[in-house]
This record gives structure tokens, sequence and C-alpha cells, in this order.
């Protein structure tokens, strides 16, 4: 009398191993796509017309209440009906989703008292003619399930993808986040445990408003913070994920694991049966790359220990560093010329093997890397020139004015600068600095190897080998150690000599000179590696000529004028 029309976890195989991956649930079944089945004849006599099937049961008793899940479509011929109002508040309560009611050869129509009492409780009623039987409903159902499971399983495969191609970007945390909102239809957002947003992305539901102009749900942003903080792991014992509902807007919090309660967000106006596979893909694709800085506060910490590293006095760094080097200064900018944030610059020091990370200077600036070096110092090169005396070296080196917004010149082939690597070369970083790599979405500037003491000069450096970069369009430029022939005479010797031949130079003077005759003397590249109008390039040029009475289109002037600003 009472036979289920599909098979239950109980019959066929055994359930899934705990091992295998998981997969989207079977979507319900809109009662709309079973009556679009036109083989069926099946009609809505009664009740809403939207429901949703989540499988077929077909039942003869008079109460089936004992025997149902919730979600049935229930078919019936009606052997025991006598009660029309109870049978159909029984099956509501049992939450069944619809009534399939067969006619003949009990009844020769569906009876006027059970149509209204479906009308009146709201349960849909469909009229299930003579010549179907209740196995041929039951096989369409099945069959409807299958091609809704296996679209489900496209739209997550899809998903996948798409994450895990976000995932590679230059920006891979706002770009997950911006892909998750676009495959959700909904807000993403990256959340502190305290509820600070980091990351977002997507329209919020909260903002949406209705035909009255007034918000859906205003108060959602809200109840999505406190959801978070459920999930944020403040507690043991705290859950790995939470779900609710504010109104019309589907909230739901997951911890992200290792990266210092980190939560993910996401509000959606509606939620299909693959999302939360969906969101477990981008958990563990954030949480992965929310590792290698362990979330926002140690962010923070670490860029102010970088600072700190860049501008303190060496003998103040070298027991926080644990070595006197070598080191490397990487200066990196985005390629595109959106700002950094702090989980894009962390994701860009793991890729360069450090955590040792500053993005958080403000007003544009580039963000700033410290890679411990691979070669023992013994093996290092000498050390740069931070033994000149600080007022010196701001005279003849000031390393902020490279650090300047950058303009793009076009239409001249890139060329080499003398004492760095060609272009061909600049991609591929130096034996003594091989950790520095080009990275895609980047534009890099690094100083050569340098031992603790020289840090400050070695940040000057890698903010110029950034706008030699930027200029000549190249993904990596690496400052080069005077080597060669200017490496046999004594540092002391040179230094002196330099002093010496550029002191009529300003500041500013001699770093454009120098950018100069990096670039061979091309006056839009250097224009567009200081931040200046071309005029300015050609002015300044002319007064080094005037003040050092040279003849600065004589190559033997060039060479020891380059080997002089080479020696800051």
């Amino acid at each position: 009398m009472d036979e289920p029309s599909m098979p239950t976890p109980s019959e066929g195989s055994r359930p899934p191993s705990p091992l295998s991956p998981p997969g989207p649930p079977t979507p319900p079944i809109p009662l709309a796509e079973l009556l679009a089945s036109k083989d069926l004849g099946l009609r809505r006599i009664a009740g809403p017309a939207e429901a949703e099937l989540l499988w077929v049961h077909t039942s003869e008793m008079a109460d089936p209440y004992p025997y149902l899940l919730g979600g049935e479509l229930l078919l019936s011929a009606g052997v025991l009906l006598t009660d029309p109002d109870t049978y159909v508040g029984r099956l509501v309560e049992a939450g069944a989703a619809a009534l399939g009611f067969g006619v003949r050869p009990v009844h020769e129509t569906v009876p006027g008292a059970l149509i209204e009492a479906c009308d009146r409780q709201g349960l849909p009623l469909l009229e299930v003619p003579p010549e179907t039987p209740f196995t041929a409903i039951a096989r369409t159902v099945w069959r409807l399930m299958a091609e809704a499971r296996h679209r489900e399983l496209r739209r997550v495969t899809r998903a996948q993808q798409a994450l895990a191609t976000a995932a590679a970007r230059p920006d891979p945390v706002p770009a997950v986040l911006h892909q998750l909102a676009a495959q959700l239809g909904g807000r993403a957002v990256l959340l502190t445990a305290r509820g600070e947003e980091v990351h977002a992305a997507g329209r919020d539901p909260a903002e949406e408003i209705d035909a009255a102009g007034r918000p859906l749900a205003p108060e959602a942003a809200g109840a999505l913070t406190r959801l978070a903080r459920v999930v944020a792991g403040e507690r043991p014992g705290s859950p790995a994920s939470a779900t609710d509902t504010h109104g019309d807007t589907h909230l739901s919090a997951y911890a992200l694991g290792g990266a210092e309660g980190l939560v993910l967000a996401l509000a959606t106006r509606r939620r299909e049966s693959g999302d939360h596979t969906v969101a477990g893909i981008a958990v563990v694709l954030l949480s992965l790359l929310a590792a290698p800085h362990q979330g926002a506060d140690a962010a923070g910490r670490s860029a102010a220990l970088v600072r700190m590293l860049l501008g303190a006095d060496p003998a103040e760094v070298a027991p926080l560093l644990g070595a006197t080097g070598p080191w490397t200064v990487v200066h990196a900018r985005r390629t595109d010329g959106t700002p950094a944030d702090a989980l894009t610059a962390g994701a860009l020091g793991a890729s360069l093997g450090t955590a040792l990370v500053d993005a958080g200077r403000g007003g544009g600036e580039a963000v700033r890397l410290l890679l411990p070096g691979a070669v023992p110092e013994e093996e290092a090169v000498r050390p740069l020139p931070g033994a000149v005396p600080e007022d010196e070296a701001a005279r003849l080196l000031p390393g902020a004015e490279a650090e300047r917004p950058l303009r793009e010149a076009e239409g001249e082939p890139v060329r080499r600068q003398p004492g760095m690597a060609p272009q061909e070369e600049a991609v591929r970083p130096l034996p003594e600095a091989d950790r520095v790599t080009p990275q895609p979405g980047w534009t890099l500037g690094a100083s050569a190897p340098t031992p603790v003491t020289a840090l400050d000069a070695a940040d000057a450096l890698a903010a110029r080998a950034l706008a030699h970069a930027r200029a000549t369009r190249a993904p990596l430029a690496v400052d080069t150690p005077v080597r060669g022939l200017a490496a046999l005479v004594p540092p002391e010797q040179a230094a002196a000599h330099a002093r010496t031949l550029l002191a009529p130079l300003t500041a500013p003077l001699a770093d454009t000179l120098r950018c100069w005759l990096s670039l061979h003397g091309n006056w839009d590249r250097t224009a567009v590696a200081l931040g200046v109008h071309r005029n300015t390039v050609r002015q300044r040029i002319g007064r080094c000529g005037e003040l050092l009475d040279a003849d600065l289109d004589d190559m033997d002037v060039r060479a020891e004028l380059w080997f002089a600003l080479r020696q800051g």
C-alpha cells in the first residue's frame, strides 16, 4: 500500500566513502518542469503553481504522514480517502511538495472537497489521467533529476575552473572573490575575526530595492558580520561554517584554515544546490592564498618590520634578521597601475619566498620586499656604498626621486642600460639574485644582494631599478654591482673621485644625469623613468653640461661620469 518510487540510500550500492570527493547534491525539480512533460498529460487543478520536488512516493494509506520525509510528490488514487481536509492537512504537515491524484478506477473525477482543501491549505494538486501510470511519472522525475544533477555538476566544474584561473592571477585574493561573486550571483566578502572588511566583490543584495524603492534587506550586512564572528574561531569548538537567512537574502560564512580568523562571507538572493560546493572550493583556494601572510594583523606587523629594516640603524637591524646578509631589496608595482593591498602583496611575497612585505605605505607607492640571500656572505658581491656618509649619499643618489608615478613612452625600442643586464637578460636575474624572478602582472626592480649594513642604499637602488624596468617595459630589472675594470679601483678612491667630479651638481641634476646615461641618452624614456616632461630632462642635462664644463656627447666623458655615478 505504501511504496517508495525512488531508491533510498540503503538500497543498491553503499553510501559513498567519507574520503570520496563531495559533489553537489541533486537539485530539486521545479513542478513546472514536470507539468511541461506533455506525454504525461498532468494538469494542475488546485494549489500554488510553484513547488520543488525532491522525490516521488506512492501511497494509498489513509494517513501517509509517518512515511513521508518532505518534498515528495505523493501519488494516490484515493482508495482510502474519506476526509479530504484532514488528509491534505497531514500532507502539508509532513512537508509534501504536491499531490498527484489518479482518476479511475476508484474515482471518476478528482473529488471537489479535495480540490477545495488543497486550495485552502496551499498544496499543489495534479490531476493524473487514467492512461498515465504512476511509474511513468516517477521515471520522468528521475530523468529530470539526472539532467538537473548533470547541469549542476557542469556548473560546479566551470566554477572550479574559473576560480582556479582567478587564483593564478597576480591579484589572486580579489580575483577569486570577484569570480565567486559572479558564479553565485551575490556578494563575497573576506572579513577579519573582528568583522573588518579586507576585500569585497559583487553587488550587496542589501542594496537592492523593491518596486516601491525600499531596501529589500537593509540589515543584511550587519547580520552577515555577526554570522562571520560565529565561525571566526574566537571560541573553542567554533563551527567551520554557518548559514542564515535575513529577509530574502541567504547568508553564509566559512572559516579559512590557517589564516588567523579570516572568514569568507557570502550574501546571495538565491541558494542553488551546488553553491555550497562552489563556496567550498573558494574556501580552499583562499585558505592557501591567505596562509603566507597569516591575516591582516600579521601583514601589518610584517610591513612595519620591513620599514624599520630599510630605515633603521644597521646595529639594530642585524639581531632582528639573525644574519648579516646578503639580502635583496625588491620594489614592485602592478603592471596595470592598480594599487596593491596587503593580501595581494603577500601573495607576491609568497611567490618570491619571503614574508617580509610592505604594502601599506599609501600614496600609490611601490610594494617593498626584503628577500634573504641564497649565497654565503664570503661569496657575495662587495657591499654597496653604504659606507659613504649619509649627507653625501643623499646628495649624490636621492632614491626618492625615482619612485614617482611614471608615464609610458611610445614608439621606441627597449635599449640596454650600461651596468645592467640587457632587456632579454633583465627578465633573467643574476646568479647572486636567483630568487628574484619575473612575476605575472608585476613590474619588479631588485637590488644586488647586499649585507645588512647597506640595506638603506639597496632600497634606493631597487627603486631606481623599478623605474628603469617601467621605462623600458621590462618585467624585471636588477641593479648590478660594480664589476669589470671599475671594480679594480679601490672603493674609497672611487668614492672620493665621484664626490669631486660630481660636486657641482645638485641631487636632482645628478639623479637625472644618472638616469639619462643609463638609458643611452633617450629623452623620452628618461622622462618616463623620472616622471617629468622631456623638456625638463633636456634642460637638466644641459645644465649638467654647463656645471661640469663637459661635452656630454663625448663617449669618454659619459663613461667617466657613469663610473662616478655608479659609486652611489
